[in-house]
């Protein structure tokens, strides 16, 4: 093996590691939805390939070694191992947005109700200033396994860094695994609190939209930022709880 064998496949092990631990990750705060549900990585040495779980396998089941390797380019199904609407999906997403190199899509309760509010999520909280006029918003046309819907999922999420799909679920991509990780995880919490908030009927005052504006791109800073060191933590935390996942 040369050099550059060596460094590619390196670099193709770590990407598959850290989707392994995406995916450990979402089923330890209880996203999972036993096998449905599905996060995406590109693989560094070939960008029309992804890596994705295969289908029949509980999210603590994912290790790096059993990841599927898929071309965007197929048309595949369960027949092939893999969610035909998580491939419907990711491939869309990382087809359509070279510089996204993982997509995280689950259907948190909170995200559901969020989705279905027609004034869709607000700027009521820190948590959500990271989506300040960088959220998609894609209506309903049923499970997602046509790839007549792909062009519409791309449109509707844009150069945004979250889609809320209406009546459906929460994708969020990123340029790494923690960065489509994390910002699942801070949308979440951003639809949890603002439905706490409007469940109390009393009125909710909203961020002014300058200030909005000048916290999101702060966050898009501190998440190139001092947030790398997250990563590693979260890694250090699976490596306590749940270490399979490096197998």
């Amino acid at each position: 093996m040369d050099a550059e064998t060596g460094i590619q496949a390196d670099t193709d092990y770590q990407a598959r590691l850290d989707l392994a631990a995406v995916y450990r990750l979402l089923a330890h705060y209880g996203w999972g939805d036993v096998i449905f549900n599905h996060a995406a990585m590109r693989v560094p040495s070939n960008p029309r390939h992804f890596l994705i779980k295969r289908h029949e396998l509980l999210y603590t089941e994912v290790t790096a070694s059993n990841l599927v390797e898929v071309s965007m380019d197929d048309d595949l199904d369960e027949r092939s191992g893999v969610n035909r609407p998580g491939f419907t999906l990711h491939s869309g997403v990382l087809r359509g947005r070279p510089d996204v190199q993982c997509s995280v899509h689950v259907h948190p309760e909170e995200g559901i109700a969020l989705s279905g509010l027609k004034h869709g999520l607000r700027p009521l909280s820190q948590n959500s200033m990271r989506f300040y006029n960088r959220v998609g918003y894609h209506d309903y046309e049923g499970l997602t396994d046509s790839f007549d819907e792909r062009e519409r999922i791309v449109a509707a999420l844009g150069k945004n860094r979250a889609l809320i799909m209406r009546h459906h679920g929460i994708t969020t991509v990123g340029e790494t695994a923690r960065e489509a990780f994390s910002l699942m995880k801070e949308f979440v919490r951003a639809a949890r609190i603002q439905l706490q908030m409007e469940a109390t009927g009393a009125e909710l005052l909203e961020i002014p939209g300058n200030v909005c504006e000048r916290v999101a791109a702060q966050y898009e800073q501190h998440d190139r930022g001092r947030a790398s060191a997250e990563w590693p933590a979260y890694l250090r935390q699976l490596d306590t709880i749940d270490p399979g996942y490096r197998s």
